[in-house]
């Protein structure tokens, strides 16, 4: 493993800052003092150090939290630059470093899955995978086949980018004005159905996301949260091919999830 990966991983600090603490010659492997960034240790073997403090490895922690409305995704704090509550304030009692994974923005809410395990986060993150994360949608206004039929199959975005085919679109509620649909993604555009509401002229009003893979926040109240339990890391890992143990698990049919 790589030395700023295993100093990241084990709760120091996160791993572009772990590179300066190995370039500004503090870390050492060994009771050597290290300043290549290639430098490659075995957790378990090797003894590193930071400042003289020996790291060890944190133990992989996996949870799911209900994010309520003007709650921020970040693992900066529990307050952003803004001074806004993030999701770290949401979490008690839990001494692991933190980082969400599939952020949502500021006013939409649901299901965001917060661990430690960095190389999970980063490939649930990643389309290639396929992981569907799925939301629940109010537009402004009904929209046309036409419509949802570009939604399905690729809009261009504000800045040129043209959205990925999307895995399910269907509407599962009308009010008198406006509808709700169940929206699958397998990629995560910066706010990235806002900007589809607004490429086809139906601003998001509401934005629920119920499941990351099938990992849902059912029974959680907002801003409560609950560790994964092994069966679900397993699930993901599987998911992602990070356990070459397991077979990603087929999924069933997808149906209006609660909210």
């Amino acid at each position: 493993m790589r030395l700023q990966k295993f100093i990241a991983s084990a709760g120091v600090t996160s791993r572009r800052k772990a590179e300066d603490l190995i370039v500004a010659g503090v870390v050492a492997v060994n009771g050597q003092r290290v300043t290549e960034l290639g430098t490659r240790v075995f957790p378990g073997r090797d003894r590193v150090t930071v400042r003289g403090e020996p790291v060890t490895a944190e133990a992989k922690v996996y949870y799911v939290l209900n994010k309520p409305d003007e709650i921020v995704c970040s693992a900066a704090g529990s307050v952003d630059d803004r001074g806004r509550a993030t999701v770290l304030s949401l979490m008690h009692g839990i001494s692991e470093r933190l980082y969400p994974v599939g952020r949502l923005d500021y006013h939409s809410r649901g299901v965001v899955l917060l661990t430690n395990d960095g190389d999970l986060a980063a490939a649930l993150s990643h389309p290639r995978h396929g992981v569907v994360k799925t939301y629940h949608v109010k537009f402004q206004g009904k929209l046309s086949p036409d419509e949802e039929e570009a939604l399905r199959e690729g809009v261009t975005l504000d800045d040129g980018a043209v959205t990925r085919p999307l895995a399910e679109l269907f509407a599962f509620r009308e009010t008198e004005a406006n509808a709700w649909y169940q929206i699958g993604l397998t990629e995560g555009l910066n706010r990235q159905l806002r900007r589809m509401g607004e490429a086809i002229g139906h601003p998001v009003l509401k934005l629920i996301r119920v499941a990351l893979g099938d990992i849902t926040a059912d029974g959680l109240a907002e801003g409560e949260s609950r560790p994964l339990s092994p069966t679900e890391v397993g699930q993901l890992l599987a998911s992602v091919a990070l356990d070459p143990a397991r077979k990603p698990s087929k999924a069933a049919p997808r149906r209006p999830r609660k909210k």
